[in-house]
């Protein structure tokens, strides 16, 4: 007979995922499918039943426009660096507009989807994405009126820096998700968002030039005022489309940092309460 070989014990230790693994971003990619239909269905229900539709993606930043028209450059006459007020307001509004919507949408993701939530796995970061990529449909439709605005007014783009516009647009969708992050996963424990949301949104607002020039801050303010993300998104529009503004300068980075500070600090904290999402909501 022969002797039987005996195996040492194995032990498998298995320990918590660290750093950027945590994320488990490729399931985005798996799931990626998913992301292209909450997206389309995010659009489609935000306009159902409603009489203008998809129209109103053009009244509420051209409404927006006319009403800081009157008030800051009829009235009060603020400077706008040789460039006609519609056109500097509507070229900050259109990132604004972005980036509201994302704090609107976003912020109320996850507990208006909260019967997939508590039924069916997929990745949750899918709900606070596709409410920011679904913002982009508006911001294409609302750009129509900038090349109309541009038209009448007979001002150039400033052609030599059209290519950097992607970038700021990319920045914009950073900042927008990052701070979706966060407020989506804050709402499902405390519903206190849905209150605080507003004021937020108007002090944000108020504190981003868009209806003002951020030359208007004095200059031992600027590195300050710079912390606000939004802002080097705002003046970063208005320098690629309409050459006005310092362009890249430090507080273009302070801005760039804060965006991505906001965004990974959001992922992780949107991972690590994941998975009390659906005994919470």
């Amino acid at each position: 007979m022969t002797e039987l070989t005996k195996h040492e014990p194995t032990t498998i230790y298995i320990k918590p995922s660290t750093g950027f693994t945590a994320l488990n971003l490729r399931d985005l990619w798996l799931y990626r499918e998913l992301v292209f239909f909450m997206v389309w269905r995010d659009i489609k229900v935000r306009y159902k039943q409603t009489i203008l539709g998809a129209a109103w993606a053009i009244l509420q930043p051209v409404l927006t426009m006319l009403a800081l028209y009157f008030l800051f450059d009829r009235i009060a006459k603020l400077p706008t660096d040789n460039v006609p007020y519609p056109i500097f307001s509507y070229t900050a509004l259109l990132p604004w507009g972005l980036f509201v919507t994302a704090l609107n949408q976003g912020s109320r993701s996850l507990t208006s989807n909260h019967n997939m939530i508590t039924k069916v796995y997929f990745p949750k970061l899918i709900l606070p994405l596709s409410s920011v990529l679904a913002g982009l449909v508006d911001f294409a439709i609302a750009s129509i009126i900038l090349v109309g605005l541009m038209f009448y007014y007979q001002v150039s783009p400033a052609w030599n820096l059209l290519w950097v516009l992607p970038l700021f647009l990319l920045l914009g969708i950073i900042t927008a998700l990052g701070v979706a992050l966060w407020l989506s996963a804050i709402n499902v424990k405390y519903r206190d968002v849905n209150y605080v949301l507003p004021f937020l949104t108007q002090f944000w607002f108020f504190a981003t030039p868009v209806a003002y020039s951020a030359k208007a801050i004095s200059e031992n303010w600027q590195l300050v005022y710079s912390l606000n993300p939004m802002a080097g998104v705002v003046n970063g529009f208005r320098w690629a489309l309409l050459g006005i503004g310092n362009g890249p300068d430090t507080g273009l980075w302070v801005s760039v940092g804060i965006s991505l500070l906001i965004l990974i600090s959001g992922l992780f904290y949107f991972r690590n309460m994941e998975k009390t999402f659906a005994d919470t909501i």
